[in-house]
Parts: C-alpha cells; structure tokens; sequence
C-alpha cells in the first residue's frame, strides 16, 4: 500500500492527510523537507534555526492543510509557508537583539571568525558561513527572490507567482541582491 502511496501527487497526498492517513502526510514531509530546510537555512543563515523554521512550516503547512489549493503546485506553497516563518524566526531575532536578550548559545556559530585558518577545508567552511550569513542579512525583499530563483531553481514566472509580484520585479530583485551580496563579500 505504501507503494501505491508514493506514486500519488501531491494533492492526491495532501486530500488522503486530511482524510487522516497518517502515512499520506509522512510522504509529503519526506518529499518536501530538503527543499524547505535550504529555503530556512539560506533565509536564517544558521542550520540549527533552519531545523527549528523547517519544523514549524511543516506544523504549519500540515495545520492549514484544508486550505491548499491543489491548482496550485504543493511545493510553491510550502516554501511561502517556509518563507514566512523564515521571516517571523528573522523578526523574533531582532526584537531579541533590541531587548538585549541573549540570543541562543549557536546564534552566532555563524559569524565570521577572524583567527588564522589552518588549511583549505576550513577556509571554504568559513567563506560558506560568510556567504551564507550575507544571503540571511539581506532585506527579506531580496532574499526571498534570490533563494527561490538562485538557490532553488525556480524559474522567473514560478517565483513571480509565489510571491505575487511581476516577473520584471523578481528581474530587479534578483539584480540588487547579487550586486548587495558583492558588496557584503567583497570586504
């Protein structure tokens, strides 16, 4: 039976969730969950918020399930519920900084780190959590076109109806958050 599960659609799994079928919604979190944790990771710059942002867009994408359109593709809207609780995960950050909150214990695991590097590998290491840290500081505008459209491949119409705005915007978008990111990685 599992079989004939995992050949369905997404829609097909998404109406037998709700039909209860336990195994339809372990199918769609299996199908989907790479894609929405580098969706967090690249909008939090930070893998273990990434793990925490990924778990609440499933909580969330499973809790609203009634409300997916099945017109529509399943992985589009679960990476605008990923998007958005990458944003509210980035807005409960600032207030804590604001506050003067510490921030958890692996916030700042990546930042940059100033001390000599011992070899290549630790270089790379260091130059990624650079970048990805640049790609988390960008303005939400900008990060989610340029995750959707650089990171994971969607194409220009794809993104532009995600997110609701014209293929020319998400042109210009892309354009500004390439030339911010040269300029954050160019010190």
């Amino acid at each position: 039976m599992t079989r004939a599960l995992a050949d369905l659609a997404d829609g097909d799994l998404a109406a037998l969730a709700l039909a209860g079928r336990q195994e339809a919604y372990r199918l769609l979190l299996e199908r989907h969950r790479a894609q929405v944790f580098r969706i967090a990771r690249h909008q939090c710059g930070d893998e273990d918020a990434a793990l925490e942002v990924t778990q609440q867009a499933f909580v969330a994408a499973f809790a609203a399930l009634a409300r997916y359109d099945r017109a529509r593709p399943f992985a589009h809207w679960l990476a605008r519920i990923a998007i958005n609780k990458s944003h509210d995960w980035s807005r409960r950050r600032k207030v804590r900084q604001w506050l003067g909150l510490p921030l958890p214990a692996h916030a700042a695991d990546h930042w940059a780190d100033d001390a000599p590097l011992a070899d290549d590998d630790l270089a790379d290491k260091q130059e990624l959590s650079r970048a990805m840290a640049a790609i988390a500081d960008l303005p939400e505008r900008l990060k989610d076109v340029l995750v959707l459209r650089a990171i994971e491949g969607l194409s220009q119409a794809e993104v532009a109806a995600l997110l609701g705005i014209s293929a020319k915007a998400v042109e210009t978008r892309l354009y500004r958050a390439r030339e911010k990111l040269r300029e954050a990685l160019r010190d």
